[in-house]
């Protein structure tokens, strides 16, 4: 492992510890609301100056972008390090947030508010905590003249929760110049624990990090038949056509593929508890709904998926119409794209047809290498019962852009969570909120990973 070179720290510069929470509050004000249309999303340019300002005050020399669209804004900023012969680190967070109704939330899902252990909003997980820890790492190593192993690039882009166009999409085929040097990178999801029964009686705390993904795609179907009146004996209609798609699709159950990631997050969890995940079993699904809640994202992994989103035909009741579409959320395992649709195609059938309107591949990467070494001893050096596993994400992040500048990524947001929090239900969720303990912890796990990468 690389060692770090840096000087003391004056006693008068705060630790990123006590500045974290602050930070974290005041970014759930900005209102970055992504809703896919960039006419309708507000606030991230507004809190990507901020981002820069915070930089900047404490001597970051920052690059300010807006990427295709007015408003989008993104902010790279770059810390030399000790050895520039050595392949870069990109540490990456989005600013832009799913939109939250007020009225379904105990607090207002913009108020940052602090209260009962937790900062409470939009953005408290998904992912501006992240964007708090590296806000306040990176300004106490400007401040005590930290000098990291490696050069450390810090980006915090738009557009994640609309896939990237605007943001780390359009910064990888448009500046691939502000990443130049980058071999490996850090963002979501990924470095949260998760406290599981041990065989002997008592827990064990997992830091589940990232080191796959499944692909992305977003698939229109579409049905042309007959149009006609609603009174009469219609054997062409569009609508009844990707109904009968979409039903099938819905209904369906892609065959169970345990892909390296899974296969070892479930051996881990295994050699812990006791239980059996044998692959074979005809009940493993229920086996690892015994996990409590994580068992949503990890079932998920599992095997492809499917799920309409959205339906579109007709304009009056009495009017068959020529055309119906309807949009479904594939998400798609390692390895598996070509199989996944020619599934697909039996399934929806020679009369409706289909067509991607997002493609973003799956991922996938070794739990292995000096940088999962640094995740692991980052955080045994504050929490000495963690135990690092691989896992995958059955969404997709930011990775899936650099990973075409060849950047191997993982998810690493360190947080140490109450046993009892369900943490997988909070992301895009109501009442999204992060422990306070939990972002302090995370903090402290970043800085030693950042000097010892």
């Amino acid at each position: 492992m690389v060692g770090t070179v840096s000087v003391n720290p004056a006693p008068s510069v705060p630790a990123a510890r006590d500045e974290v929470v602050e930070f974290v509050s005041r970014l759930i004000r900005f209102d970055t609301t992504n809703t896919g249309e960039p006419e309708t999303t507000v606030g991230e340019a507004d809190c990507a100056r901020w981002v820069a300002a915070q930089l900047e005050a404490v001597g970051y020399e920052t690059e300010y972008v807006e990427s295709g669209a007015p408003g989008r804004g993104n902010v790279i900023t770059r810390l030399a390090g000790a050895d520039p012969s050595r392949g870069a680190l990109l540490i990456h967070g989005h600013l832009d947030v799913v939109p939250a109704e007020p009225a379904d939330w105990s607090v207002h899902p913009f108020s940052g508010a602090v209260e009962d252990g937790y900062v409470w909003g939009r953005g408290a997980v998904d992912m501006k905590n992240m964007i708090g820890m590296m806000i306040a790492v990176a300004r106490r190593f400007k401040r005590a003249g930290v000098v990291p192993p490696r050069d450390l690039v810090f980006a915090f882009v738009a557009d994640e929760e609309a896939g990237g166009r605007f943001g780390a999409q359009w910064l990888v085929e448009h500046r691939p110049d502000l990443f130049a040097g980058v071999t490996e990178a850090i963002g979501e999801v990924g470095g949260f624990s998760l406290t599981v029964p041990r065989r002997d009686g008592g827990e064990r705390r997992l830091y589940l990090i990232e080191t796959a993904e499944k692909g992305m795609r977003w698939m229109r179907l579409t049905a042309r038949g007959r149009a006609g009146h609603g009174s009469m004996i219609h054997d062409d209609n569009a609508v009844t056509a990707v109904a009968e798609a979409v039903a099938a699709l819905g209904r369906h159950r892609f065959p169970l593929v345990l892909t390296e990631a899974v296969g070892e997050f479930l051996a881990a969890v295994a050699e812990e508890t006791g239980h059996d995940f044998d692959p074979a079993s005809p009940d493993l699904e229920g086996t690892i709904a015994k996990l409590g809640p994580i068992a949503r994202l990890i079932g998920a992994t599992l095997r492809d998926t499917v799920n309409p989103t959205m339906l579109a035909a007709g304009y009056k009741a009495n009017v068959i119409p020529a055309v119906a579409e309807a949009v479904v959320d594939c998400r798609v395992l390692p390895g598996r794209q070509a199989a996944f649709e020619a599934e697909v195609d039996e399934l929806i059938g020679p009369d409706v047809s289909r067509e991607w309107i997002t493609a973003l591949d799956a991922y996938e990467t070794g739990f292995d290498g000096d940088l999962v070494d640094a995740m692991n001893a980052a955080l045994l050096a504050v929490d000495p019962e963690a135990r690092t596993v691989p896992y995958m994400l059955s969404g997709g992040t930011d990775a899936k852009a650099f990973d075409r500048l060849g950047i191997r990524c993982f998810g690493f947001i360190p947080l140490r969570l109450p046993p009892e929090l369900d943490f997988t239900a909070l992301f895009h969720g109501v009442d999204e909120r992060v422990p306070v303990d939990a972002l302090r912890f995370g903090t402290e796990v970043l800085e030693h990973f950042l000097t010892h990468c």
